[in-house]
């Protein structure tokens, strides 16, 4: 269909030349005889070349060329002496005849050539702005699929083609599909092992039916382009495809050095995290460590020598000393597998449909042990929709912020489960909210860093490794959720933990 397409209005085309050229002759030839009587021979001729002019512009070269030739045979045919015969009487007229073809021939060459390189001044134009646009698209790929997907329409639009694209794999092979030609694959690898052009108009392989094009320079190519149905003497369209070929190289390299160094920053990431860790088990886990060795040994060696209550109170210590030491343990192992976010929001394999109202009865189950006083007032909304999450998880971000208020207040707890709309999404929230001192408005943001801890008030002497907000935010975010700071009217904190909700629940789905 684009052959026949093509073929269609290649034939329009050159029938409305045709008319336009003989249109011109009849006109020259009727505002000639309208000055027949006025004007000289001369005169007369000089209608003729404006037409002849006016083809030029208008027309292709055979064409125009043609109305030259027949503007000379229409002025003597017509109004040259004897009239309606092609003889030429006088030396004067043959002279005259002659120069006026001469002179029509020029002004179709220059015309023609002045055409053409207007015609080349606007494609040039034309590919100038199509590079630019393109180089600003490409500025936003962040991905070699995204820049191949940028690449490959813009290929088509400069050329006919057919034009192939194809990149070197992470072993240096070139990632082509089975069904191109092996002659295409060996020029790509040619052109890519010469970081040269190789084709039609070049130096290399000018015998070739395609341009070869490498994708950057020698020791940084990273792919290569054929375009195929390509004239040896179109200079112009191979630089333009070598501009074109440069800003992609240049777009590849821009990706694989992001990527680069993406991964170097989670790798330093990786061993600062490492750091920390040792960091914590020398600082947070030798105290605890000790005071637990100490009472055993105390225990051990004076047991007899001690009476029930030093007994008991050293057997409080230990067990006091052992559950810090599995809170800091768990709290340091979880910030370091939640530590890359966006590896977590990927990695979903242990997310299923949960009931939030589950894992809060079980959380508070846990927690009222060390809630003897019955401080924590929940307040779990009926009908809540389920959540994909990882229990485990969201049970230990529940915990911690369930224990941060008990320790630093000694008033009432208000937990509360609802669901929210923000915009046109649904959320599930989840509010601890404590009486406590509160937490400056400049330390908010500060609070949920790793080993952070206040310095001041009455939360300074409380102890604590200063991980589990950090890991509470980790945990939220492993969850496309959100976890925010307030600071509570008439004093306290106010901890909301949000959540998406998908609209379609597992029970819709089991009944669709």
């Amino acid at each position: 269909m684009t052959k026949n397409s093509n073929t269609s209005r290649h034939i329009v085309h050159s029938a409305q030349q045709w008319f336009l050229l003989i249109l011109l002759i009849s006109t020259a030839t009727i505002c000639a005889y309208l000055l027949d009587s006025f004007v000289s021979i001369t005169s007369q001729a000089m209608v003729y070349v404006l037409a002849v002019v006016i083809a030029s512009y208008t027309l292709g070269w055979v064409k125009s060329v043609l109305c030259a030739f027949a503007a000379v045979m229409a002025l003597n045919f017509f109004f040259v002496s004897p009239r309606f015969t092609f003889q030429v009487h006088g030396s004067e007229n043959f002279i005259a005849f002659v120069t006026m073809l001469v002179v029509a021939l020029v002004i179709n060459r220059l015309a023609t050539g002045l055409r053409r390189e207007t015609e080349v001044a606007h494609l040039n134009e034309r590919r100038a702005r199509r590079l630019q646009d393109l180089a600003i698209a490409l500025a936003n790929a962040n991905t070699a699929h995204e820049v191949l997907i940028l690449a490959q329409p813009a290929l088509d639009a400069e050329f006919d083609g057919p034009c192939l694209l194809a990149l070197n794999t992470e072993n240096g092979e070139l990632d082509t599909s089975s069904n191109v030609p092996t002659a295409i694959v060996d020029g790509l690898r040619c052109c890519m092992r010469e970081a040269r052009v190789l084709g039609p108009g070049t130096e290399r392989w000018p015998g070739l039916d395609a341009w070869y094009l490498p994708l950057g320079e020698k020791g940084q190519i990273c792919g290569a382009v054929c375009i195929s149905s390509v004239a040896a003497d179109d200079d112009n369209g191979r630089e333009h495809a070598r501009a074109l070929c440069t800003i992609l190289a240049q777009a590849l390299w821009r990706v694989r050095l992001t990527s680069s160094m993406l991964a170097a920053q989670g790798e330093a990431q990786r061993q600062q995290l490492q750091a920390i860790f040792l960091a914590a088990i020398s600082h947070d886990l030798r105290t605890p460590l000790a005071v637990v060795v100490g009472a055993a040994s105390s225990l051990q060696m004076q047991r007899e020598k001690l009476d029930l209550a030093e007994q008991d109170r050293l057997l409080a210590s230990i067990v006091s000393e052992a559950n810090y030491l599995t809170t800091v343990t768990e709290n340091t192992l979880q910030l370091v597998r939640l530590s890359h976010a966006s590896k977590l929001i990927s990695d979903t394999s242990k997310h299923d449909w949960e009931s939030m109202e589950e894992i809060v009865g079980a959380v508070l189950a846990r927690v009222r042990e060390r809630d003897p006083g019955r401080r924590i007032i929940s307040k779990v909304s009926n009908n809540l929709p389920l959540v994909k999450v990882d229990p485990v998880l969201i049970a230990q971000l529940l915990s911690n912020l369930l224990d941060n208020a008990l320790k630093y207040s000694d008033d009432k707890i208000d937990l509360t489960v609802d669901t929210v709309t923000d915009g046109p999404e649904l959320q599930l929230r989840l509010l601890v909210e404590d009486r406590g001192p509160g937490i400056p408005e400049e330390e908010q943001l500060s609070i949920f860093e790793a080993y952070s801890r206040l310095d001041h008030n009455d939360q300074a002497s409380q102890r604590g490794a200063g991980l589990g907000l950090a890991v509470c935010r980790a945990i939220a975010l492993a969850h496309e959720g959100g976890l925010v700071l307030h600071q509570r009217a008439g004093g306290g904190s106010s901890f909301t933990l949000s959540l998406p909700v998908d609209t379609v629940q597992p029970q819709a789905l089991g009944d669709a």
